[in-house]
């Protein structure tokens, strides 16, 4: 199997989502960053650095955080903000769209947003769009059968709704 580097594929992402990636960057590097360089500073002003608690996890943080800011710097470089509002095919299904289904198997529906990697939140039905049932999806319209491998198997799904502003709640 190839290795699939981050360079190597776009990383669509909704204007909200870059809008997060931006502000947790924010945060990370304007407010926490500099909190947990000074407390490394001053634990390390205290001595022995080899049996200074505070220490060892000031610079473990720091780490944690640099690494987080690296990744966050990657995909905001590597982001293409795909505006749903903007779409031209509304009776199509592309990124950024709120699709409902209907499971044919199940007899149960489904509310999906299809969203870029960075957005995923399964609990609010944000899915990638490189997932296989938003691959399933995408270019369909109201009344198509899409299928898709799901961790219970092959399902079959009747796409009953398509939408580019949120659902009313």
């Amino acid at each position: 199997m190839a290795r699939t580097d981050m360079a190597d594929q776009k990383n669509y992402i909704t204007p909200e989502g870059y809008a997060t990636l931006k502000a947790e960057f924010e945060q990370l590097y304007k407010i926490e960053r500099p909190k947990v360089v000074s407390d490394v500073s001053w634990a390390a002003s205290n001595g022995d650095r080899s049996e200074n608690g505070d220490y060892i996890y000031g610079k473990r943080r720091l780490r944690q955080i640099d690494s987080r800011l690296r990744f966050l710097m990657k995909s905001m470089d590597l982001a293409v903000i795909v505006d749903p509002k903007e779409q031209q095919s509304l009776e199509k299904v592309f990124f950024g769209a709120w699709v409902s289904l209907y499971s044919l198997e199940r007899d149960i529906e489904h509310h999906y947003r299809i969203v870029g990697q960075n957005e995923l939140d399964p609990t609010r039905g944000y899915i990638s769009w490189i997932s296989p049932l938003a691959r399933a999806m995408l270019g369909k319209q109201i009344g198509d059968v899409v299928r898709a491998q799901t961790p219970a198997g092959e399902e079959s799904y009747e796409i009953i709704d398509i939408r580019y502003s949120p659902p009313e709640s």
